[in-house]
């Protein structure tokens, strides 16, 4: 940016890869959570009863699908491994190098001296996998101060919209998972902090249901520019002066649809309310599930036989067939 014409407005979008597997921190974070111990989630050791497209997944932690090997980086020829060998160091500098030994050598020591198995394992590969992880949000985070601190110190926080979002959200242990994919909530909820120019009163949370479709018409709108008729998303601009937005949507679609692939996670589509989510499992499988969020918020009791939610089934497919049509997303087969 600093060969920028500072006569002209400027968009910069700038995508960070370090949370992506295989979780690899920068070299001076390694020791950064290295004595953290974090909660593991009440679902952790999860069997998915009424939930057969939950149970069918490659994306636990507590079995191959992580693996201690390409994961988390244990590599010794006597810890099999079910993935391409994985030359973590391939990239790195002598520095960097000596930095990994240090640090990851004691770890996999201790771990073919202890060699835990069953639910030790499970929790072990949890720590591991959550320190990792943090570990690349921290490079995040750091990269992310310094485009703040650049805008500040050039006169440009005031007006410029700062926008930190990902494309999914992402399972840390939660039902025993790991990536993303599924429509319940880890994943379907997806990072979403502004820092807003001047002349923008919106603080704090915003209550109404927003989606990563709503950016672009966003953008256009405060910049002032016409958005396009055939955007399927809305400007959030009146929610960021803090109006009370008068036709809002209450209820998002979602649709995942990449299967067979390595972590076989089944195709499906669904509609979210405030309170309910109803998701039907497709392809190979014919399943309906249902959540009230209110009183379930962890998704663990699919209530779609219930015959008190009968009349709410009914209505929320009401919805989702009107969804569909609105999004052009009718490609699949149909379903009564």
């Amino acid at each position: 940016m600093g060969n920028r014409d500072e006569d002209k407005p400027f968009c910069l979008l700038l995508h960070h890869k370090a949370p992506h597997r295989t979780w690899q921190p920068n070299a001076i974070y390694f020791e950064e959570f290295k004595d953290k111990t974090y909660p593991v989630p009440e679902n952790f050791f999860d069997d998915y009863p009424g939930r057969s497209a939950a149970a069918a997944q490659h994306m636990s932690i507590r079995t191959n699908d992580m693996d201690i090997r390409y994961d988390l980086k244990m590599q010794d020829e006597q810890i099999n491994s079910h993935f391409p060998e994985m030359n973590h160091i391939a990239r790195m500098n002598e520095s960097q190098k000596k930095a990994w030994e240090a640090y990851y050598d004691p770890i996999k020591k201790n771990f073919l001296e202890n060699k835990p198995e069953g639910d030790e394992l499970s929790l072990w590969k949890y720590q591991r996998y959550m320190r990792d992880y943090l570990a690349c949000i921290r490079s995040v985070d750091e990269n992310v101060g310094r485009v703040l601190n650049y805008l500040e110190k050039n006169g440009l926080l005031d007006n410029t919209l700062v926008v930190y979002t990902s494309d999914q959200g992402f399972y840390m242990g939660e039902h025993g998972w790991f990536d993303k994919r599924f429509m319940y909530e880890q994943s379907l909820r997806t990072p979403l902090l502004m820092h807003l120019p001047k002349g923008y009163e919106q603080k704090g949370e915003i209550q109404e249901l927003v989606q990563n479709i709503d950016y672009a018409p966003t953008f256009l709108d405060m910049a002032g520019v016409e958005v396009p008729g055939e955007v399927q998303g809305k400007s959030l601009k009146e929610l960021l002066q803090g109006n009370k937005a008068s036709a809002w949507r209450d209820a998002v679609y979602y649709h995942y649809y990449d299967f067979p692939n390595e972590h076989m996670v089944k195709k499906h589509y669904g509609i979210r309310t405030e309170r309910y989510k109803l998701i039907h499992f497709y392809d190979d499988i014919d399943e309906w599930e249902l959540y009230d969020l209110e009183t379930d918020p962890d998704e663990m009791n699919n209530l779609i036989h219930s015959e008190q939610h009968v009349a709410t089934v009914a209505r929320l497919k009401k919805e989702l067939k009107k969804l569909q049509e609105q999004y052009g997303d009718t490609t699949f087969p149909a379903w009564q």
